[in-house]
């Protein structure tokens, strides 16, 4: 997701909320960045930037230290002992009056994650811990089920319910990237 240097100053305006994170991040990266990505990828998803302070302050990142605050980020989100289950996420070096930033965006995802074994979701600008909360965690399911259906079962659907010509269209996109997956020369049973 490109964005602007204007959508930055736009968004450090209006400050943190449900969807909007500031992390200072002056030499290392926080600890507590990991719940926050896990609270946005449970909630509706959004964009943490580090470099700037809560108040909206642009403290901004030691130059020396961009490149390896974002390789250990990205090493971290991929990694299934910090984050479950592991996530691509785009971050973007960006030089705002002066100072170095790192903005992180954040997608809503299909699935629940889990930052160091709890479950984390978003509440205005702050990331709640719902782990030890059932009812809480119930809801995050039943949301995540009721918006992405790749998670839902339907049991009333047979196979001539679907289209023949897009199963084969399927088929096609899967053999380009694996010849021998268990779809590529199954024929649809009509």
């Amino acid at each position: 997701m490109d964005i602007s240097i204007k959508q930055i100053h736009e968004l450090i305006r209006q400050g943190e909320g449900i969807s909007v994170e500031f992390k200072t991040c002056r030499n290392k990266i926080n600890r507590d960045v990991y719940e926050t990505v896990c609270a946005l990828l449970n909630r509706h998803g959004g964009t943490i930037l580090l470099g700037v302070q809560d108040d909206g302050t642009l403290q901004g990142i030691e130059p020396d230290a961009v490149t390896q605050i974002k390789k250990d980020f990205v090493t971290s989100v991929n990694n299934p002992l910090k984050l479950t289950p592991p996530t691509y996420l785009s971050v973007d070096v960006v030089e705002l009056d002066g100072k170095s930033l790192l903005r992180i965006y954040v997608p809503e995802s299909s699935q629940v994650h889990r930052c160091n074994g709890r479950i984390y979701d978003r509440n205005e600008d702050g990331d709640l811990d719902i782990t030890d909360y059932t009812t809480l965690v119930a809801h995050l399911y039943q949301r995540k089920q009721a918006t992405f259906s790749e998670n839902k079962v339907y049991p009333w659907i047979q196979v001539t319910d679907l289209r023949p010509e897009l199963i084969e269209k399927c088929r096609r996109y899967v053999r380009i990237n694996r010849d021998n997956h268990p779809w590529a020369d199954n024929p649809v049973a009509g």
